[in-house]
């Protein structure tokens, strides 16, 4: 795991980093398999056009991935709009449903720590909280507002950070006053979550919303029917010198694959690499799809 050191913007960032000197682009990636599968898409994009790349994946959550790429110890990592703009203004500003508006002001906060952020993809991943078919039915359940009444009978799985996060657990009772009867600790939405809500260990997870297994037949998505989940549309962040070392063509070439991603086409190729594939097989074959490779 690549180290992270209290650095300064700017200059000291630079004279202690060479990774902003060198010839390449070292691109991070946080601690799962769909933030490693985008930037193994950027990587292969941009070595089709020429540029150097430095993959630096399974770096660790965004405490760990923000500041290293402020710090210019990374260059280029694929973000989450609203859950980054919540970061980087320290749970100030929770972000908003529509993308435009979010990006601006995460734009404008990131222009201190000398990151610039790109065009954002159609494709959005963002927490989605799901229930059997046959509970949903029972309970009546289709929003999230309708959990209000049920919650305190039933329990809850999901990341052990679940509690305490603003578009987790911790906004569920504060924008839809849900108290759940049990909170079992479990991945991130991984197989753990899956297999608990399956074999009826937990009642309510949270997943992805591009997660392939949000289209399975016997999981109901429950509405955010008052908009607790921020626009969360993939945002490639990147150094400011970076961009200004390799002139326009590396703009053109990350926002050109961006603009391709939809949350389906993510859906996809995370299913992909869930049934097996390898990461570099599956980002190679959906860019010479696209005439991106």
């Amino acid at each position: 795991m690549l180290g992270v050191v209290a650095v300064a913007p700017g200059a000291t960032a630079r004279a202690a980093n060479p990774a902003l000197r060198d010839g390449t682009v070292t691109i991070g990636a946080f601690d799962f398999a769909e933030s490693e599968l985008l930037g193994e898409i950027y990587s292969q994009a941009l070595e089709a056009s020429g540029v150097r790349v430095e993959r630096a994946f399974g770096l660790g959550p965004r405490e760990v991935v923000l500041p290293a790429l402020q710090g210019g110890l990374i260059e280029l990592v694929p973000e989450y709009a609203g859950t980054a703009l919540r970061f980087a203004s320290l749970g100030a500003d929770a972000g908003a449903v529509d993308v435009a508006s979010t990006q601006s002001e995460l734009a404008r906060l990131m222009t201190v720590h000398h990151v610039s952020v790109l065009a954002s993809a159609p494709a959005q991943d963002a927490n989605v909280f799901v229930v059997r078919r046959a509970t949903a039915a029972r309970h009546g359940l289709v929003s999230l507002s309708d959990l209000a009444s049920v919650a305190d009978g039933l329990t809850f799985g999901g990341p052990p950070e679940c509690p305490t996060r603003p578009f987790c657990l911790a906004g569920l009772e504060r924008v839809y006053d849900v108290s759940f009867d049990e909170v079992v600790s479990l991945d991130a939405g991984g197989p753990l979550t899956k297999q608990a809500l399956r074999t009826r260990v937990v009642d309510v997870a949270l997943l992805f919303s591009t997660d392939p297994d949000t289209a399975d037949g016997d999981l109901v998505e429950l509405v955010d029917d008052r908009q607790l989940q921020p626009a969360e549309n993939i945002t490639p962040l990147v150094r400011t010198e970076t961009l200004e070392r390799f002139g326009p063509s590396l703009r053109t070439t990350v926002d050109a694959a961006s603009a391709l991603l939809t949350t389906e086409t993510l859906r996809a190729l995370n299913a992909e690499v869930a049934d097996g594939a390898s990461m570099r097989a599956v980002a190679a074959r959906w860019l010479r799809s696209e005439g991106l490779r």
